[in-house]
């Protein structure tokens, strides 16, 4: 339709025609019920329904502009998102939605319905436990990540995918609201609660040490193009059931450091975990949540090995000690990433629900306070912590520190 000849924002109803008479996905005169389902800042998702069918496909826009700030961003974020997930549809099909189609001018995608799965940080809030996850989410980053660097593909090929995946737009987001405004409060964005200034004061803002090691963690993100990442791989991003597990909304692709992902994961992981600890006497939750974490860790860390020696074939590179540094600088990256996001999400205006919705109380106070000498020993020490036990036991014994230090 000539309508459709440039980026506009589609109305239901041309959301159902183009579904229609555009892409031909449904049968003419198809009641076809289209609902909005979206929350996020950036896009428009719609879900569209034959309930006669028993079909239903989701549709993902892109808008010029952030609905909170009116900020412009660059919609070729969208191509990203489509291309990462085709190309992830290749390596791990069973763990992204299939993309149906994309119009590159309306930066729109069409894509499977996985509603029979869940969000992930919905689900851990309700303390759902899923036996799989470990293995499932460890084998989808070993797998996406390895495979991309040029230890596996071809280096021309993959110096082509570097130019293709720089995501201007999105890196700067990142950039500011992970690296910088968590640190430096230069934009005044930074929501923190009245009986933690201090302490964020005393501990994050002026603890020029952490700041030093989170300046090379910045640097690193924005200049070690070493794989293509998800580049936004929190547990909101993840889907599950008991029996799957669907990985979405990659608009943050970029190449940067295999780290970033996986310390993403294990980083949100680490919410639900102290909100149980506060306000649940569900042990057998927290018990799985903890042995997940440590699986994580250390299933990356075994499946990363067993891939290498899989998967990287150059001579120079089979080096036992060079790929015993590789392996070693990743880990101890993830867990430097891991304490980014928790910074990040605590002091930062992007919160998580864990935090942002529990009740404000001693308890809240103490839980943040606990979660950010976490983060800043995990920074500090990455290059220390070798197993997902000495991980847990970071994090247990921050938990009194945080309390000796009330700022």
């Amino acid at each position: 339709m000539e309508k459709f000849a440039a980026h506009t924002l589609l109305s239901h109803s041309e959301v159902k025609n183009y579904l229609i008479d555009t892409l031909q996905l449904f049968e003419e005169n198809t009641p076809l019920i289209i609902e909005e389902i979206g929350d996020g800042n950036i896009n428009y998702v719609f879900k569209a329904t034959d309930s006669a069918a028993e079909k239903s496909i989701i549709v993902k826009q892109s808008d010029t502009l952030l609905r909170s700030s009116g900020r412009p961003l660059d919609i070729s974020r969208n191509k990203i998102e489509a291309d990462i997930l085709k190309l992830y549809h290749q390596l791990v099909p069973t763990y992204v939605p299939e993309v149906y189609a994309y119009d590159e001018k309306l930066a729109l995608i069409v894509m499977e319905d996985i509603s029979a799965c869940k969000n992930l940080r919905h689900e851990l809030m309700v303390e759902q436990t899923f036996p799989a996850f470990a293995e499932d989410i460890s084998t989808f980053l070993v797998t996406t990540l390895l495979s991309t660097t040029d230890l596996c593909w071809d280096k021309k090929e993959k110096k082509q995918m570097v130019k293709a995946f720089t995501n201007i737009d999105m890196c700067d987001i990142s950039e500011d609201l992970v690296f910088t405004e968590p640190y430096n409060n230069y934009k005044n964005r930074n929501v923190i609660i009245e009986d933690n200034q201090e302490f964020v004061e005393t501990h994050i803002y002026n603890n020029q040490a952490l700041i030093g090691e989170v300046a090379q963690l910045r640097s690193n993100f924005m200049n070690n193009a070493q794989a293509l990442l998800h580049g936004d791989l929190h547990s909101g991003s993840i889907f599950v059931s008991q029996s799957a597990m669907k990985v979405i909304d990659p608009e943050f692709a970029f190449y940067g450091p295999m780290g970033y992902d996986i310390g993403n994961v294990i980083g949100n992981l680490f919410f639900p975990l102290a909100r149980a600890a506060n306000y649940s006497a569900n042990e057998a939750f927290s018990q799985w949540l903890t042995d997940t974490i440590e699986t994580i860790y250390d299933l990356v860390e075994s499946k990363l090995t067993l891939a290498y020696d899989q998967k990287v074939t150059l001579s120079l590179y089979q080096n036992e000690a060079f790929k015993a540094h590789y392996i070693k600088e990743i880990m101890a990256d993830s867990l430097g990433y891991a304490g980014t996001e928790i910074i990040r999400r605590i002091i930062g205006d992007s919160k998580v629900a864990e935090i942002s919705e529990a009740p404000d109380s001693t308890q809240r106070v103490l839980m943040e306070r606990h979660l950010l000498k976490f983060a800043e020993a995990l920074i500090l020490n990455r290059s220390e912590i070798t197993t997902g036990k000495e991980l847990l036991e970071l994090y247990r014994v921050s938990a009194p520190l945080a309390q000796q230090n009330g700022g």
